[in-house]
C-alpha cells in the first residue's frame, strides 16, 4: 500500500497533521499500519478486524478493574527506547485482559511509545513467568483468563513518538535487523573510528607497543567542563578543577579561585564565553566555553582514566576544522516554556547540542540508516539525549545520562562514544524485536485526539490511556530533537498542555482534554470502559481531567491512587489527591439509558434510573492486605454527588436534595456496611463478606465543611457521642483549608444531626433529615445572599454556602449569578473544588449557548 501526496490532502484537514515537507512524511511512513500523518487506512482497519455495536444482541458486563498494580520497568522492551513518561506494557495488559476478549480493538488516544500496542499484541504470548502469576491470581478471584490477542489502534501528537510505537508495533527479521545495523555500525566505524581514540597514558606516560609505536585506547567518553570567570580577578577557572572533589566524588558548595584566592561559590559567578564561528548558520555565534577535562577509555577490557593531553587536543581541533559531510539538522528551538531555556548559553540551535564529533558521527550514522526505519529507531533512541550535551557527567554515581524531562545543559557534560552508544543499542532492540508480536496487530494515528474523524463512532472495544497532565512535560519541545532528524515535527496548536509560551493556562488545557474524550467518548462502544492514568499533578489539573471526563460524556465509576512506596492502591474519597498516581474508571453509558435520561430528566425516575446503571457499574468488592475495602462510590454521599454530577453535566435540575435522595436509596436497594448494592450483586458481597474481615473505614482530612459533615457521619454511624467524646478527634483530623469560614463543631452538630435524652450527638433517621436539610440549606442561603451583594474578589467565606448558592441557582436558571460568584472566587479554589468547577463550567456553557 502507498502514501501519495493525493491521499495526504484527504486527512490533511484533520487537526494535528504534522510539520512537515510531504516527502519527508511520506519517507518516514509505513502505510497501512503507520502513517506520521493522520492515518488514512484506519477505517479499513477496523472494518476488517472490528465487530459491529448492536446494543439489543450486546452482553458485555464487566465491572472496573480494582486489583493493585504494580509491574517493574526492568524488561527489554520498556528499556530499549527512552521516554518522558511510559506505562510499563505488563500493567497494561491487566486491564486489557480484564475488559476485553481476544480479538477486541484497544485505543490509546496519547499512546507515547505504543505500550498500549505492545500489551495488546501480548496478550497472545505473554512470557511463561507472568503468565502463570496473572493465571494464580485469576484462580484466586475465582476468575479465568482469556488468552489471545487483541488489536489497537495507537494515536498522538508526536511524529517522534508514532514512529517510536511504530517500531515496537510492526513485526521485525531480527536477524535482519541486526545485520542491517550492524553494517552501519561497521562503515562509521571504518569512516570515523580514529575520532574516539587516544594514547594509553600511566602517570602521563604515552605506552608503547611491542613495535615502540603508542598504545591506542578506546574512548569510552569524555567529560566537559564549565569555565567560570572569577568576580574579583575576572580569571578563568575551569569548574571541574576547582569543584570536584575526585577522591570524595563530591561537588563543592563553595570554591576557591586559583589565581587570586576568593571563596565563591555558583551563584557568584559568571560563565565565561567564547565566540566562534557557525558554518551551518554563516555567522559568529558566542556560547558558553567548555573544555574537556577527563578522558574515560578502554585498553582491551581495562578501563583507565586520564586527562586530556596534547595529542587529544590535537585530534578534537583537527575535527573541529574539517566539515562534516553529511546532512545534519539545523533548526532554531522553537519558542517555549522549556526549550530555550539554553539560549543564554548560545545553544539556539539543534546542532548546537552537539560536540563536533558526537554531531559528526550522528549524521554519518543517520544516511545510512534513512533507507532502512529499524536502524533508523536504534539511532534516534540515542540522538536525543545519550550522545547530545543533555547528557550529565555523574560524578560518583554509575551511569552518565540526562534529567529526565527537560533540556538542561550541567556543567559537567558526559561526551559519549557514539559507536559504543549505537552498539548497545542494537543488542536493545534486537531483544525487544525479538519478543514482540509476530504480526501487524496495531495501527497507528499520528494527529489530535481532538480530531479522531478518522476513526468510526462506536468501533473501539476499550479504551487506555496516560494523557499529558497540566505543565508537567512540555512534550513538543522536548521531542523537537528527536524530530529535527526526522524532519517532521509536532503540530502543537492542540497539544494539551499548560504553557505559558502557547498561551495555555488551565482553562484552555481542560478544554482541549474535554474535545480528547468527546473524541474518545464518540468511538468507544456504549458501555465500554475507560482507564486514565494520572500522574503527579496539582489539585486544579485533577479536577480539571475529571471535569473534562465528564462534560465528555463519560460516567466516573472508581478511583484509586497509587501508593508507589507500598506498591498498593487506596480508595480516593476527596478531591485532595496532590502527589499521588491516580487510575480512573469511567464508562460510556448505553444509549437507551441516555435516551430515557433525555426523557426522564429532572424527575425522580430519571434519578433512580442511573443510580441502577450506576450501581451495576460499580465494583461489588474490594480487597486489600487480605481484608475488604468499603468502596465509597457506592456509599450515599458519592452516590448522590454522581447523581448530581450526571444531571449538571447534561443541562438537567436536580430533581432532589440530599436527604430525599438519601431516604430514597434506602427504600429502594439493599444496604451492607454503609454501602448500597442491586438485589444480584449483595449475595457476592455477602458470600465475600463471611470470608474477609472489613476494613476500617475510609479516614477523611476534614478541609471544608463538606469533608468535616462526612467525617462527622462517619464516626456518629458507630454510635451516638458526646460532644466532648468528637472534639479530640475532630481537632485531629482537622486540616482546615485558608480561605475556609467553616462554623464552630458545636454548630455543624447542630445543623447536621440530633441528640438524644443523655446529650448525645447521632445520625437522624432520614425522615428526620430532610427538615434538617431544609433548615440548613436555608442557612447557608442565607450566607450566599450576602455575598452576592458586595464586589471584589470573596477572600474569606462558606464554601458550603457558594455550593448550596450554586445549586439553587441551577435549579433556577439563574447561570449568570454562578458565573458573576465563581469569578469572584479565588481561582485556586473554583479549580480544585469539583462542585464548583462543574456548576461554574456548565453555567458558562449555557450563558454562551
Amino acid at each position: 500500500m502507498k502514501l501519495t501526496k493525493e491521499i495526504l490532502d484527504k486527512v490533511r484537514n484533520i487537526e494535528g497533521f504534522p510539520l512537515g515537507k510531504d516527502e519527508d512524511i511520506i519517507a518516514l511512513s509505513d502505510p497501512p499500519y503507520y502513517t506520521a500523518c493522520p492515518n488514512p487506512f484506519i477505517g479499513e482497519f477496523i472494518e476488517k478486524y472490528g465487530t459491529s455495536y448492536d446494543e439489543s444482541t450486546d452482553e458485555y458486563n464487566v465491572e472496573p478493574y480494582t486489583a493493585d498494580v504494580s509491574e517493574g520497568k526492568n524488561d527489554p522492551i520498556y528499556n530499549a527506547h527512552s521516554y518522558h513518561t511510559k506505562v510499563p506494557h505488563k500493567a497494561i495488559m491487566r486491564y486489557i485482559l480484564h475488559y476485553t476478549k481476544p480479538g477486541d480493538i484497544v485505543f490509546d488516544g496519547f499512546c507515547g511509545t505504543g505500550m498500549t500496542g505492545v500489551a495488546a499484541a501480548m496478550c497472545e504470548n505473554p512470557d511463561e513467568d507472568f503468565k502463570i502469576k496473572l493465571e494464580q491470581e485469576a484462580r484466586q478471584d475465582g476468575k479465568t483468563i482469556e488468552w489471545g490477542a487483541r488489536r489497537a489502534v495507537l494515536c498522538d501528537l508526536s511524529p517522534a513518538a508514532t514512529f517510536i510505537a511504530y517500531n515496537y508495533n510492526t513485526p521485525v527479521d531480527v536477524e535482519e535487523f541486526e545485520k542491517e545495523a550492524k553494517r552501519i555500525l561497521q562503515e562509521v566505524e571504518d569512516e570515523c573510528g580514529w575520532m574516539y581514540e587516544t594514547n594509553h597514558t600511566i602517570n602521563g606516560t604515552s605506552q608503547l607497543s611491542i613495535d615502540g609505536k603508542p598504545i591506542k585506547g578506546r574512548i569510552n567518553y569524555t567529560v566537559w567542563s564549565d569555565v567560570f570567570l572569577c568576580p574579583n580577578c575576572m580569571e578563568e577557572m575551569i569548574f571541574w578543577n576547582i569543584a570536584v572533589n575526585k577522591k570524595t566524588g563530591k561537588v563543592m558548595d563553595k570554591f576557591h579561585c586559583p589565581h587570586c584566592g576568593l571563596l565563591t561559590d555558583k551563584r557568584n559567578v559568571e560563565k565565561a564565553k567564547t565566540t566562534i564561528y557557525d558554518k551551518a548558520l554563516g555567522k559568529m555565534i558566542e556560547q558558553v566555553k567548555q573544555v574537556p577535562v577527563m578522558i574515560n577509555y578502554s585498553v582491551g577490557r581495562k578501563r583507565f582514566e586520564k586527562t586530556p593531553d596534547e595529542e587529544d587536543l590535537k585530534l578534537l581541533q583537527k575535527i573541529e576544522e574539517m566539515d562534516i559531510p553529511y546532512w545534519y539538522p539545523t533548526d532554531r528551538m522553537p519558542e517555549g516554556d522549556e526549550s530555550r531555556r539554553n539560549d543564554i548559553a548560545g545553544i539556539t540551535h539543534i546542532h548546537h547540542f552537539y560536540t563536533k564529533r558526537n554531531l559528526w558521527m550522528l549524521s554519518a550514522i543517520c544516511d545510512k540508516a534513512k533507507e532502512n526505519l529499524r536502524s533508523l529507531v536504534a539511532f534516534q533512541s540515542i540522538c536525543a539525549t545519550l550522545s547530545s550535551k543533555l547528557s550529565r557527567y555523574n560524578l560518583g554515581r554509575r551511569g552518565n545520562g540526562p534529567i529526565s524531562g527537560t533540556l538542561y545543559v550541567a556543567s559537567l557534560l558526559a561526551e559519549a562514544n557514539i559507536l559504543n552508544t549505537f552498539d548497545g543499542k542494537i543488542r536493545d532492540f534486537s531483544k525487544a524485536f525479538s519478543i514482540i508480536c509476530k504480526k501487524p496487530l496495531s495501527i497507528i494515528n499520528c494527529s489530535s485526539s481532538t480530531d479522531l474523524k478518522n476513526i468510526p463512532s462506536n468501533s473501539i472495544d476499550y479504551i487506555f490511556t496516560d494523557p499529558p497532565f497540566g505543565a508537567n512535560l512540555m512534550y513538543s519541545e522536548l521531542n523537537f530533537l528527536w524530530e529535527a532528524w526526522l524532519k517532521v515535527f509536532t503540530n502543537n496548536e492542540s497539544e494539551a498542555i499548560i504553557n505559558k509560551t502557547q498561551g495555555k493556562g488551565l482553562v484552555e488545557y481542560q478544554r482541549i482534554m474535554e474535545r480528547c474524550f468527546k473524541e474518545m467518548h464518540r468511538i468507544l462502544k456504549p458501555g465500554r470502559w475507560m482507564t486514565v492514568e494520572f500522574h503527579n499533578s496539582k489539585n486544579s489539573v485533577w479536577n480539571a481531567i475529571q471535569e473534562a471526563i465528564m462534560r465528555a460524556g463519560f460516567v466516573v465509576a472508581n478511583v484509586r491512587s497509587l501508593n508507589k512506596q507500598q506498591g498498593s492502591f487506596k480508595q480516593v474519597t476527596t478531591t485532595m489527591a496532590v502527589k499521588q498516581d491516580l487510575i480512573i474508571s469511567a464508562y460510556k453509558p448505553k444509549d437507551r439509558f441516555v435516551q430515557d435520561f433525555v426523557r426522564q430528566a429532572g424527575t425522580e425516575e430519571g434519578v433512580w434510573n442511573f443510580v441502577r446503571q450506576h450501581l451495576e457499574r460499580l465494583p461489588v468488592t474490594l480487597e486489600s492486605g487480605g481484608r475488604l475495602d468499603v468502596i465509597p462510590e457506592r456509599q450515599n454521599y458519592l452516590l448522590y454527588d454522581s447523581m448530581v454530577a450526571y444531571h449538571i453535566q447534561r443541562g438537567a435540575t436536580v430533581p432532589m436534595g440530599a436527604a430525599d435522595f438519601y431516604q430514597g436509596l434506602k427504600q429502594r436497594f439493599p444496604e451492607r456496611d454503609g454501602m448500597y448494592f442491586l438485589p444480584d450483586q449483595v449475595s457476592k458481597y455477602e458470600q465475600k463478606r463471611m470470608e474477609l474481615e472489613l476494613n476500617e473505614q475510609l479516614s477523611f482530612l476534614i478541609l471544608d465543611e463538606k469533608t468535616a459533615i462526612q467525617w462527622l457521619r462517619q464516626e456518629l454511624s458507630k454510635g451516638p457521642k458526646t460532644y466532648q467524646d468528637i472534639q479530640p478527634k475532630f481537632l485531629q483530623e482537622l486540616k482546615q483549608l485558608r480561605h475556609e469560614n467553616m462554623p464552630e463543631l458545636g454548630d455543624l452538630l447542630q445543623e447536621s444531626f440530633l441528640q438524644d435524652e443523655k446529650g448525645r450527638w447521632y445520625v437522624p433517621d432520614t425522615s428526620k433529615q430532610s427538615d434538617l436539610e431544609k433548615l440548613r440549606e436555608r442557612r447557608l442561603l442565607k450566607d450566599f445572599e450576602e455575598y452576592k451583594t458586595g464586589r471584589g474578589k470573596l477572600r474569606y467565606f462558606r464554601t458550603e454556602a457558594v455550593r448550596a448558592g450554586f445549586k439553587d441557582c441551577w435549579s433556577k436558571k439563574d447561570y449568570n449569578t454562578i458565573v458573576k460568584i465563581g469569578e469572584r472566587l479565588p481561582e485556586s479554589v473554583l479549580q480544585e473544588d469539583t462542585t464548583l468547577l462543574m456548576y461554574y463550567d456548565n453555567a458558562l456553557t449555557r450563558l454562551g449557548d
